[in-house]
Order: structure tokens, then sequence, then C-alpha cells
């Protein structure tokens, strides 16, 4: 097997990891006025210091923030852009996954509304978060910031003032350059490592989903070589020794999901016109299907990091289990462009899954030794 000496790595992991409660009862006095956002910072920071130290005892090869400064994985970047307000209810979010046969109810919890034309604000978003949680580790630091698509498909045309954008060519051309810009600077600070979360493409495998997409006037066969344009104009500056990974997922809220579906409807697309290093894919489950369309992945050009490993729940899976599914993927992708992870992050909202933070180390450790025995 090939030494992977970059991003993704063959051990590998999502981001997003459980808050402490020390924190989550700060983010509450913030938000009720009881503190102030600089003393929320200074708590925030020892909290990064920490978990970043607990990454390195796992003995992975990058480590995240946990996006301990985040209410949601996506939310809080998304708002910071000039001229987007939003429609967002996070317990709407959580109740609509409590029914695990889900699906009955695809209602959209956040919707990104663009009420004018689309800037960053000053100094970028994720920037001086990134330059921090560098300054504690000399590990590459990888930076979780949601897919350009996502400010996108939840609302569609209907949600982008049409003033400000009279067609959708010019909203997704300034969509894309506002990705550049900040990806620009995270390159100067000396980002290696950037992974898009993206929910859309893997809804987009869900027939109430993919429904949802023709009512608000989309073409769901049409949106997976949209969004894969997207995304290649979002990157194209991007230095050659910066890595993107796109991480899809199905819902993940409290140990909860909202889509099924396997990834047979986006894969042609999504492997062979999106233009990134890698692919963290959700398994842990049947809800994604199987293997089969793997085969559409570009031969020795792209890495699929296989989520077989779930974030929703503590038990923990055998390594033969684990060992007998890589098998399978290796049916329909070469043993080589294949890496293991977690389905999901912990904690993509702040309330985080129904797990531990022993949960977490275990998980870690035992994705660890199985790629060890897997590819050396």
């Amino acid at each position: 097997m090939t030494v992977r000496t970059a991003p993704p790595f063959r051990y590998d992991h999502v981001g997003s990891l459980l808050r402490p409660d020390s924190l989550l009862a700060c983010r509450d006095q913030w938000t009720a006025g009881e503190i102030t956002l600089e003393e929320l910072r200074v708590h925030e920071d020892a909290c990064i210091k920490e978990v970043v130290k607990l990454q390195e005892e796992c003995g992975l090869k990058a480590v995240t923030d946990g996006e301990f400064r985040r209410e949601s994985f996506h939310v809080d970047f998304i708002g910071k852009i000039k001229n987007v307000s939003s429609s967002w209810d996070l317990q709407k979010a959580i109740k609509l996954g409590e029914d695990h046969t889900a699906g009955i109810n695809k209602q959209m919890p956040y919707i990104p509304y663009i009420n004018g034309k689309i800037d960053r604000p000053d100094g970028g978003i994720e920037i001086a978060n990134y330059r921090y949680t560098r300054s504690l580790t000399d590990l590459p630091v990888k930076l979780t910031i949601p897919s350009p698509t996502m400010t996108h498909f939840r609302g569609g045309r209907d949600a982008i003032d049409k003033e400000a954008y009279p067609e959708m060519e010019e909203f997704f051309a300034d969509l894309a350059q506002l990705y550049r810009e900040e990806l620009a600077d995270l390159a100067d600070a000396g980002c290696t490592y950037i992974q898009f979360d993206d929910t859309n493409l893997a809804y987009l495998c869900d027939p109430k989903m993919r429904e949802n997409a023709r009512q608000l006037g989309e073409d769901p066969n049409e949106l997976p070589s949209t969004y894969a344009h997207l995304i290649n104009e979002s990157i194209k500056d991007r230095p050659d020794n910066m890595a993107v990974c796109v991480h899809m997922c199905r819902g993940n809220a409290k140990s909860q999901w909202f889509a099924s579906g396997g990834y047979e409807p986006v894969a042609d697309s999504l492997f062979n016109l999106t233009e990134v290093d890698g692919f963290f894919l959700e398994y842990d489950d049947e809800r994604s299907g199987g293997f089969e369309p793997l085969r559409f992945v570009p031969k020795g050009k792209k890495m699929i990091v296989l989520g077989l490993v779930t974030t929703k729940r503590g038990e923990l899976e055998s390594k033969d289990e684990l060992k007998r599914r890589i098998d399978e993927a290796a049916q329909y992708i070469d043993l080589d462009q294949l890496a293991l992870s977690p389905q999901c992050g912990f904690s993509s909202n702040a309330i985080g899954n129904l797990v531990t933070v022993d949960d977490e180390r275990a998980k870690f450790s035992l994705i660890r030794e199985v790629a060890e025995e897997v590819w050396g």
C-alpha cells in the first residue's frame, strides 16, 4: 500500500467533537447576556487546547478545533456572510430526526436567505480560528466548513433576492469567489487541509428530498453537476499543498438522521466531476446503501474515506466486521484508494450525539488499529 503523508489519511476523522459541559454552560450564559463574547472566547480557547491534546493522544494524523466555537456545523459560517439572514430552529431540526423511520416529514429546518450581494466580513470567517488552533499543535489542522452548496439547496431560487441576483449564474459566481478568498487567506495562514461538509449531495440520494428539490423548482438530476461545478470554482485557486475533501452526511443531530438512500443517483457526477482529493462517505448502516457506486471513482485519483464507524452510538463495531466491509468496498475500488473514519462528527451541533468522550477515544482507537492492520 502507498504510504499516505498527505490528507486524507488512512485513519482520519470528520471534525466535530463533544463539547464540555462547561463550554455549553458558557455559551448559554453568553446567549443570555450574562457574559461577554470575549469571556466566552477565553473559555473556548481553553477547551480547544484540551481537545487538540485529546486528538494527539489518540494518534490522529490531523486535528480540528472540534467546532467548539460553533452552535452548528454550518449555520455559524453561513450566518457570517454579508446579506445572509436565516430561518433557523435547532429544536425543530432535532424533533424532525426523532422518528428513526425518518423521512416522513422532510421540512428543511435551516434556510439561508440572500438579501443582497454576498461578501465575506472583514478579516474573513475562519481565519483567526484556524490561526489559534494551529498555534497549539505541530500536526496538520483540518478546517471544516460548510460546502458552498449549503447556501443554496434548502431555499433554492426563491430564497435569493432577484434584484441582487437576477441570474443564478451571478449568485454562484459570487459564492465561489467568496470561498476562493477564504481559502486563499487560510492558505496564507498555513492551512493545508480543508473539508467541505455537504448534506445536500447525500440528501439528493433520498427520493423524498429529491421531490423537495423539485418543489423548489430545481432538477435533482442536474444539481449534482451544478454543485460539482460550484465546488470546483470555489477551490480552483487553492495552492498545490492544500487538500480539499467533501464529507457527505444524511443528518447527525443528537444521534438522529434525516435522509436515506444509496449514492447511485449522484455517484457518477460526484466522483468524476468534482475536483477534490477525497470524499468522506457515510456508511455506518443500511441507509447509505451498498458500495457499488464506488465503481464510478476514477482509478488512482481520489480517496474514499469509508465512514464505517458510527458516532450515533457508543457501542464499538467489531474489527472483523469492519475489515469485511472494507473488503466488500475493495471489490469496486482499489484498496489503496480507501481509508477509514467515523461516519460523521460526534457533535454536528453543540448539543452533541448520545455518546461520551470515552466513546470518542475508543472509536478513534478502533479506527486506528483497523487501518494499521489493513493498510500497514
